[in-house]
């Protein structure tokens, strides 16, 4: 799916990205960016400005005399949602989903019982309005239509944690969800369990409990691992 708004140096990221996370250019390979412009049939300055922008995901690093080179991927900014874009849409797919959704069960349930302690009256209305339409939207196999609500709900809850750091996550988790869904590794209507589990996390935060709105987003994120272990093992 290209990337709006980049014009030809997103097309040439588009194709780019996705092989360099792919390791079909291995660390340490160096890229040619005149051939490269050639292959792609842009100008020079389209090539220097999609190379600019793989620099920043720490992808790639320039040298003289030498070229472009892949990094090596403990190197990559893996929390670039672009980055893990690219990742879901390769064959490490399982690994980049269970990498990240362990992310997740290690952070949401902590934002979760911040959430409880911080949020306000218009976040906890939030909160509790993205959970209907998680369950208005969850038969019928209206999967992009859940997915709205679903992303919408966790940002409300790293958000609602206070904490900024938390809330800076809120992409890297809508990347995740959009990826399972995007990807297929999804049932085709979501878990009536994990739904109901959202409704109560809702109620949870809004009464101000959060060991419980913890312990509920908890089993949330073991629940998503579990569907992982059928759907992408």
């Amino acid at each position: 799916m290209s990337t709006p708004g980049r014009g030809l140096h997103g097309r040439v990221l588009d194709t780019l990205g996705p092989a360099i996370t792919a390791g079909e250019y291995p660390p340490g390979s160096v890229l040619r960016t005149d051939e490269l412009a050639q292959e792609f049939e842009v100008s020079r300055s389209v090539m220097r400005e999609a190379v600019r922008v793989l620099e920043s995901m720490h992808l790639v690093e320039s040298r003289r005399r030498v070229g472009v080179t892949v990094r090596p991927k403990a190197e990559w900014n893996v929390y670039d949602p672009q980055v893990i874009r690219w990742r879901l849409a390769g064959a490490d797919r399982p690994h980049q989903l269970r990498s990240l959704t362990v992310l997740r069960s290690a952070v949401e349930p902590v934002a979760a019982g911040l959430a409880a302690r911080h949020a306000t009256a218009a976040q906890c209305a939030e909160l509790t309005e993205c959970a209907l339409g998680m369950v208005a939207n969850s038969r019928g196999h209206k999967l992009e239509e859940y997915l709205v609500h679903d992303i919408d709900f966790h940002r409300v809850v790293l958000t609602a944690s206070g904490n900024e750091m938390f809330a800076r996550l809120g992409d890297v988790v809508a990347e995740v969800l959009a990826g399972r869904t995007h990807h297929e590794v999804m049932f085709e209507d979501p878990d009536p369990a994990a739904v109901t589990l959202h409704v109560r996390v809702a109620e949870a935060v809004r009464e101000g409990d959060a060991a419980r709105a913890e312990e509920l987003t908890r089993q949330i994120t073991v629940g998503a691992l579990r569907e992982l272990d059928v759907l992408a093992p």
